[in-house]
Parts: structure tokens; sequence; C-alpha cells
């Protein structure tokens, strides 16, 4: 099955999309701004032929859930609305770290990086939601 993850944020979204056999997650796009954000990903989840969606959820270092993570919560509702698939939650707890570490050997300029970094970031997220599946 094809997973599609979701790095939401408040300006950009980045998103990614693994194999049919669920071993690779690639960096797929950024979405920009919020107005029809849930709708536009419900396309790209047609037209891509996803099964299931996975979003990344910011927890605190303590586990606690913060203000993003009920602005994502709602979010998730909103998509709720809009996909006819499962939803699931992932911690994202340092991808975006991760994401960063990854380009920054990679000698892209400062406003290249920012607009891949939130799809990287998504690719992040959804490669450890694989990993713990397939530990399960």
């Amino acid at each position: 099955m094809r997973y599609l993850a979701i790095d939401h944020g408040t300006k950009r979204t980045g998103l990614a999309i693994c194999d049919a056999d669920e071993r690779v997650a690639s960096p797929l796009c950024v979405l920009q701004g919020r107005k029809g954000l849930a709708l536009r990903i419900a396309q790209i989840v047609k037209a891509e032929d996803v099964g299931a969606v996975v979003v990344g959820l910011p927890v605190n270092m303590d586990d606690s859930e913060g203000p993003q993570a009920k602005m994502v919560r709602a979010f998730i509702d909103e998509l709720g609305a809009h996909v006819n698939a499962p939803i699931h939650v992932q911690d994202e707890r340092l991808s975006s770290f991760a994401a960063e570490e990854k380009l920054h050997a990679s000698g892209l300029s400062r406003g290249r990086k920012r607009q891949v970094l939130d799809a990287i970031a998504a690719a992040e997220i959804l490669q450890a939601f694989l990993e713990r599946k397939s530990q399960q």
C-alpha cells in the first residue's frame, strides 16, 4: 500500500510518499499556504492512489502536546472529511532536524533548501512510521 505523509506547517506543508512495498519514503512536494489545504491533499491522495495518510504530530520532548499539536489534530479532523482513507499520526520529533542534517551537505542554496525542507521532513516522518510498522 502507498502511504502519504504530511508535515503540516503554518506556512508550508511538506508531503512525502512511499513505494507500494512500503520500504522507501521519498519527498513529494511542498504546498504553500493553508487555504484549501485539506482539499488539495485529498486530490493528491486520489491522484497518487494512496491507501492511507500519516500526519506528523509535533509532540514536545516531555511527551506533552502543545498548541501546534492541537492545530495539527484540528487539521486531521478537517482532512478526514475530505479523504476516504485511514489517517495515522506519527511522532515527528526531530524530523525537521534530521531533514536539515541531510540538506546541510547538499550544496543547495538557502532558498532552495527552504523550498524542499518540509518535504524531506515529511519523508523522515513516513520512514519512521514504516519502520515502526514493520517491527509490529
